[in-house]
């Protein structure tokens, strides 16, 4: 993770949405042919790297939820507040109420504001529906966002976030919806890619967990979970156990955790701005995964309750700063080792010939001050499919 495979005075050549050629400049030029079609980029003194890939986010939503980030100032914690009516239910309220367009309309400028930061690919999950009909219409929003904006969307299902009001003292019959409708039905519209749980005390325990998963696998969806953020639960160990793509959060993750992680090859999504937003002093233990050899992503989570960014500079700095994580560390974990975990390591996350042409020009001489110079944006340019398109 340390080693970004720098090369100074470098060149990059694309032709349509694939990288053709990487390497010294002279060496480039004399590979690939130009003409008057020709555009160059002048980016002397400046760093060019991977676009960013942030494998885990809520951009589907209606409302923000500000008044809870005041709440938790004052003294309430999460728990609190969704016990008072607040959390994810209360995004799940007010998400039931919009229409397809009026969401799509409300994600736009959101996804403008991760590319604008250097992020060209995202993980979108659903969520905030939790019925058959509104999950159903998260998803197809997503597929749609997926048309018409720059940014690529790589969708996750996320029924299993919360047990929704109506299903208050009957979750068993919450998890026969999930598993033998609301699956079966994405997985035969393939309006996903992944399956993610909120596998934690008062939501969805390990069996439970691995149920929808199972159920989830059997229906081509890849597994992925939310695990040991607010407790020791066990979720690490279960995302070994049914071969996650990924395990993510794990600020309370065990010793067995990592090690399981390790041996199952599965990838450790951090997301520091979660804890951050929160208010919270305990952070995944970054420095002891990756020093154990598992391998570590970062994610900015940003979802209307916990961690309101769409910039992954601020995660990056985030983690060097709270999970120390060295900067060369982030800059990996939140390129190649983000895009393997969304299944796209052989596409996107380094700057390859063959991969498609996401690039970012920063207006800085180092990639160090990435997470140095916090809280300001440095992106010069954003090339996306081979196409400047900020």
């Amino acid at each position: 993770m340390e080693d970004l495979g720098i090369i100074e005075d470098g060149a990059v050549a694309t032709k349509g949405d694939k990288i053709v050629a990487v390497g010294k400049t002279d060496e480039v030029l004399s590979k690939v042919q130009t003409g008057k079609t020709t555009k160059v980029i002048d980016a002397r003194n400046k760093v060019v790297s991977p676009g960013f890939v942030d494998p885990h986010t809520h951009p589907i939503f209606a409302a923000t939820r500000e008044e809870e980030f005041e709440m938790r100032i004052k003294g309430k914690s999460y728990q609190e507040i969704a016990e008072a009516g607040g959390g994810i239910k209360s995004s799940v309220r007010s998400l039931r109420k919009c229409s397809k367009e009026e969401l799509i309309k409300l994600a736009l400028p959101r996804l403008d504001m991760f590319l604008s930061y250097g992020t060209t690919t995202i993980e979108a999950k659903s969520g905030y529906g939790l019925s058959l009909k509104d999950e159903i219409k998260s998803l197809e929003v997503i597929q749609e966002l997926n048309k018409i904006h720059h940014l690529d969307l790589i969708p996750t299902f996320l029924g299993a976030h919360e047990i929704p009001d109506e299903y208050k003292d009957r979750k068993n019959e919450y998890i026969d919806l999930l598993t033998n409708e609301i699956i079966p039905e994405v997985a035969q519209r393939k309006l996903a890619v992944f399956c993610d749980v909120f596998c934690e005390k008062g939501v969805f325990n390990i069996e439970e967990s691995e149920r929808i998963l199972r159920t989830a696998k059997e229906y081509g969806l890849k597994p992925r979970l939310h695990a040991d953020q607010l407790t020791s639960f066990g979720g690490a160990e279960l995302a070994a156990k049914v071969k996650a793509i990924s395990a993510d959060h794990l600020e309370k993750i065990s010793d067995q955790g990592i090690e399981m992680l390790k041996k199952a090859g599965v990838i450790a999504i951090l997301l520091p701005g979660a804890a951050f937003g929160l208010g919270l002093r305990e952070y995944a233990p970054a420095r002891k995964m990756i020093d154990s050899g598992v391998a570590v992503a970062l994610a900015t989570d940003f979802n209307p309750g916990s961690s309101m960014t769409e910039s992954m500079p601020m995660i990056l700095s985030l983690s060097c700063l709270m999970m120390r994580m060295t900067p060369a560390e982030a800059i990996t974990a939140s390129t190649i080792n983000s895009a393997c975990a969304v299944d796209k390591g052989d596409v996107i996350g380094s700057l390859e010939p063959g991969k498609r042409a996401d690039l970012v020009i920063w207006d800085i001489e180092n990639y160090k001050p990435l997470p140095y110079h916090y809280g300001v944006n440095l992106v010069y340019q954003v090339i996306k499919n081979g196409k400047v398109v900020k």
